[in-house]
């Protein structure tokens, strides 16, 4: 059981994601998770409504990914990918390729978010260079966000990420603006034109462009009208550039369709994903491309792909990742999924009338409230916990994502707890 001695030991010794050593938030001990709930060690319940950042679509303890695990760890919990295959990564890959957008054939199975998306861009190089074009430059847009690692970072929003620290040191890429057009909104043709301006500038050295399609995460939590992502679509095919697209936030219902890029209907030539490919359960991810994709930059001059992670193909991740899309096609999340964003629609448009509400956003189960200040993190967290909910704001961003299972009653009290935290001028930085 956590003490105040495991509290002072974790504050002066542990890092936590974008905290500081200096200043460190509060954090709060979690004892146990079930379902819908975390429990404190102060026997304190909360809602989650955070998927612990997308992952846990089918809420904490799943008892057929607990099972999944427990059978695959005392058969053979880790064994190197490199010349040894198994069960386990065969039937996930045979279960991926059922639900895949068709096209996309050639699985490369990672630890994380960040390594697919780093794959993503050196299977794009390796294409080119096989090709006798090689290539240095990536187009995105501005608002995007793809990862912590330096690949990933370096097609992150130069300006207005979290990674401007590091601008001198990244490659500098293309980025046009982001679309305007909103999801489930109008259609505007001009949207289109700054990325199709920066394409036909540059796309002599452009390798590949990447995309979160149609909702951009971390980067600002915007929903963009799906014909924008047509429209990259045809102009990469027009001009001979690789699409990537990041489904590693997006993937396995989240935005109402199984992929986001379902909503365009769109097949990139590579795609992305993690997070919730194994239901929250443990660290997995996969970089999927079109066969002329692998094949032409296997017949390069290394003759192999330049990457191979220690944990790739973990036997124990990609059991429960099987198990997980087992789950999915049965396809009750689809109803459930539509059920937390009709509440959205019914609920959170009437946040804008708060003065310190700049905006609403919604797609499938994700519900974002933009305010006019930054959030004074801590004192909105230690708001958010005496409610009994696990909401994580940051910047201007407060927003949903709860687990596919919740109940009505238990979606209504964390949009309950949203409407009260947004009419406090004092959870918001001075």
């Amino acid at each position: 059981m956590l003490t105040l001695e495991h509290l002072d030991f974790d504050r002066k010794h542990i890092w936590h994601p974008y905290t500081s050593m200096i200043r460190p938030l509060p954090v709060y001990p979690v004892a146990s998770s079930n379902g819908m709930y975390l429990t404190l060690a102060d026997g304190r319940r909360l809602i989650d409504g955070m998927s612990s950042w997308w992952c846990a679509q089918h809420g904490y303890n799943h008892p057929e990914l607990v099972e999944a695990a427990k059978k695959q760890l005392d058969i053979m919990p880790h064994v190197m990918f490199g010349g040894i295959t198994h069960e386990p990564a065969v039937e996930l890959c045979r279960e991926l390729l059922a639900v895949l957008p068709q096209g996309l054939e050639c699985i490369f199975l990672a630890d994380s978010g960040s390594v697919a998306v780093e794959a993503a861009l050196k299977m794009a190089l390796q294409y080119w260079h096989a090709r006798g074009e090689p290539r240095s430059r990536f187009l995105t847009v501005s608002c995007g966000y793809h990862g912590d690692t330096f690949g990933a970072m370096s097609v992150c929003d130069p300006i207005n990420s979290m990674h401007t620290l590091y601008k001198r040191f990244l490659p500098e890429h293309i980025f046009a603006a982001a679309p305007q057009s909103r999801f489930g909104g109008v259609w505007q043709p001009e949207d289109i034109l700054p990325f199709q301006t920066a394409l036909e500038a540059g796309h002599h050295n452009i390798a590949a462009v990447i995309l979160e399609p149609v909702l951009q995460g971390a980067g600002g939590m915007r929903a963009y009208h799906p014909e924008y992502l047509r429209q990259v679509k045809k102009l990469c095919d027009e001009y001979g550039i690789l699409l990537i697209l990041d489904e590693i936030a997006t993937g396995f219902g989240r935005t109402g369709k199984l992929f986001a890029c379902e909503h365009a209907d769109v097949v990139p030539d590579i795609m992305c994903i993690g997070k919730a490919l194994t239901g929250g359960m443990m660290t997995l991810s996969a970089t999927i491309t079109r066969r002329h994709v692998a094949e032409t930059l296997c017949g390069g001059e290394a003759g192999v792909f330049m990457h191979g992670p220690t944990f790739m193909g973990n036997p124990l991740a990609c059991a429960v990742a099987a198990a997980n899309l087992k789950i999915l096609k049965r396809g009750h999340w689809q109803q459930q999924v539509a059920a937390i964003e009709q509440h959205f629609q019914t609920v959170l448009p009437k946040f804008s009338a708060y003065p310190e509400v700049a905006d609403v956003r919604i797609i499938g189960a994700v519900g974002v409230v933009e305010t006019r200040r930054p959030v004074d993190m801590a004192a909105m967290q230690a708001f958010f916990v005496e409610q009994g909910v696990w909401i994580r704001p940051f910047g201007k961003l407060v927003y949903l994502m709860p687990p596919y299972i919740i109940q009505p009653d238990e979606l209504k009290t964390l949009t309950d707890a949203v409407e009260q935290a947004v009419q406090r001028p004092d959870l918001f930085a001075v």
